[in-house]
């Protein structure tokens, strides 16, 4: 029996692995950080087998209540991943497998390697309507890339999206994958009617070092990017720092940030009413977003969330709210689960990529009711 991680986005610790019935882990922190609570690994053991394994020590990981009702995920192929029933009891996650082939992996979500995302940029690159840009490199030496969508023009409105922030929120670039590849396709009407109004500036993975690394929540030296937007710096984020460059000289009409959270069950969005600009035409933007999305899907809800700012009191560290007030712009978090949409339950795969996917393709019904009110 032999446990790994030594691959991209892999992370784990064992204490004990001396029998199948007996396999107990931990999770390693982000580099320079207390923060800890992405797992991706491998078994390799004998199949037909059951074992029983438990990932200790999470009381004091990042978010303790992410756990609670959370069903592990697992894959023999690295295709197909399912939810494998589990149990939290306050510090330790259980779960049993009989393996049916002699390897599998677990990941704490699908995870979505700096592979595909290389191969993401290097297809993508090849539509007409798409030009890939370099913004600068990370501390790891890795790019930071861009991706346009749609001709330039003084006309057209300016949408920016970005994802992955939070490396361990894989979610978010399955999400924007799904959406790029709906604006890119030439039959879709909707994706043609967008693009003769709007340029898209789209950076599907704003933490590629994190990512490769296996951190949950921060880059190489242990900085919570959605938490530099007020004065980001080479040393800490340049990640940041490159992208915020990029919007002003471009500017922004408007801003989706894509997550993940792990302990509610919804997807769900976090607007500006904090900022000091929020005013009645942002409101309305807002609204126009939500309800256009609580139409076009039964994935989206907007009854469970964040407390909503106070006027004047929203953190302009977080990347949506300094965005929307730097460019008094609609600006948006977007938050989707690890565990499974409580709305919309699927016991075999729960939130899935494909349903991240699904989710991207109709954010673009959401900004195409918004575009005309944007400036």
């Amino acid at each position: 029996m032999h446990i790994s991680s030594q691959f991209d986005s892999g992370n784990i610790r064992v204490i004990n692995a001396d029998s199948p019935e007996n396999i107990t882990l931990a999770i390693n922190q982000d580099n320079q950080s207390e923060f800890y609570q992405w797992f991706h690994f491998r078994l390799f053991s004998e199949a037909h087998v059951t074992h029983k394994i438990t990932i200790t020590e999470l009381a004091k990981s990042a978010y303790p209540d992410g756990w609670k009702d959370y069903n592990v995920l697992a894959s023999y192929d690295r295709q197909t991943w399912f939810r494998v029933d589990s149990a939290f009891d306050g510090d330790n996650l259980s779960f049993d497998i009989t393996l049916e082939q002699p390897s599998v992996y677990f990941a704490y979500f699908v995870p979505y390697s700096y592979e595909r995302h290389l191969d993401l940029l290097g297809d993508v690159q090849m539509f007409f309507e798409c030009d890939h840009r370099l913004l600068g490199q990370t501390h790891d030496g890795r790019d930071l890339s861009m991706l346009v969508i749609g001709d330039e023009a003084e006309h057209k409105k300016k949408i920016w999206i970005t994802a992955r922030q939070h490396p361990g929120e894989s979610m978010a670039q399955w999400c924007a994958e799904g959406l790029i590849y709906r604006l890119l396709d030439e039959e879709d009407g909707l994706s043609r009617n967008l693009l003769e109004q709007v340029t898209f500036y789209i950076i599907p993975n704003m933490n590629p070092d994190g990512s490769a690394r296996g951190h949950l929540r921060t880059n190489a030296v242990g900085t919570n990017l959605n938490r530099e937007w007020a004065a980001p710096s080479a040393e800490k984020s340049p990640e940041v720092l490159y992208t915020l460059q990029a919007m002003d000289d471009i500017g922004v009409d408007m801003y989706l940030d894509l997550h993940g959270d792990e302990a509610l069950p919804y997807n769900f969005v976090a607007g500006s009413e904090g900022i000091p600009s929020y005013d009645d035409h942002m409101q309305r933007l807002e609204d126009d977003f939500k309800q256009a999305l609580l139409t076009v899907t039964p994935e989206f809800q907007d009854k469970h969330g964040y407390p909503k700012d106070k006027p004047g009191e929203a953190n302009l560290t977080v990347a949506s709210n300094a965005v929307g007030e730097r460019f008094h712009c609609l600006a948006y978090t977007f938050e989707m689960p690890f565990k499974d949409n409580a709305d919309l339950p699927d016991p075999v795969f729960g939130w899935s990529a494909q349903r991240c996917q699904q989710l991207g393709e109709d954010i673009l019904v959401a900004i195409r009711a918004v575009v005309p009110n944007l400036r």
